[in-house]
């Protein structure tokens, strides 16, 4: 290829890639009650497009301790990508103030929505976060550490009211807490299984074969005293 050739190809490039990092699917806006129609959340709906909406941020202070006037934060994924004019353009007809904003991590936005990961700012209820177009705001803002939280919680759960049928622990979050219900269906089902599985064992099975008890750290697993090491299927074998 011609050296002239390879130039103008890097050229265009570049250009293209210049138009490119100045788009994105993801972009929020601020919506203050006294600049937005009075209908701006039905217009909002009524575009189709996946958007979570804060609930109002009217307990928010500034650095010296005065309020903020009352608004909302609103996150909006569109299907392909815009420009921060495109998308401007978008908010203005819900009253969004000043350049939208591009977000590049929408799960730390989300979690934003309600100051999650804030807490020296005033706190905002998630089930008060309006979900649009489909969007799914616990979804969003899940962390790892929700899970092992929620797996924590079900296991004292299960410690407390004697539980060792999953289906029991299964049913139960479906009715009363759908974080747990989340974890479960999603990923935490085989942890939970084997806890319960164990749990069986130690409160029905175990009884009928006292043991002593462990020494305090054992990290060679050494045989407990007084006994020999179990062998596969020893249980079983006992009468």
């Amino acid at each position: 290829m011609p050296i002239v050739d390879a130039r103008k190809k890097r050229e265009a490039q570049k250009r293209a890639d210049a138009k490119r990092a100045g788009r994105s699917r993801n972009w929020a806006t601020v919506v203050y009650p006294e600049s937005a129609p009075s209908n701006w959340q039905q217009v909002l709906d009524d575009t189709h497009v996946y958007a979570m909406v804060s609930p109002l941020h009217d307990q928010d202070k500034n650095p010296g301790g005065e309020p903020k006037k009352p608004h909302w934060h609103v996150l909006v994924q569109f299907d392909v990508v815009k420009t921060q004019e495109q998308a401007t353009d978008f908010f203005a007809q819900i009253g969004g103030v000043g350049a939208a904003e591009r977000i590049s991590n929408v799960r730390g936005y989300a979690r934003y929505l309600c100051h999650l990961d804030n807490p020296e700012k005033a706190q905002y209820s998630p089930s008060d976060v309006l979900q649009l177009g489909g969007a799914d705001y616990i979804g969003a803002i899940g962390l790892p550490t929700d899970r092992y939280a929620a797996i924590a919680d079900m296991i004292d759960f299960c410690d407390r009211n004697d539980v060792i049928s999953y289906a029991e622990l299964l049913r139960y979050a479906r009715s009363h807490n759908e974080t747990w219900y989340r974890c479960l269906c999603d990923n935490g089902t085989m942890v939970i299984k084997e806890f319960l599985r164990s749990r069986y064992w130690e409160t029905r099975v175990e009884p009928l074969y006292p043991k002593a008890p462990l020494p305090e750290g054992n990290p060679k697993a050494e045989p407990r005293q007084g006994q020999s090491p179990a062998e596969p299927g020893a249980a079983e074998q006992q009468p």
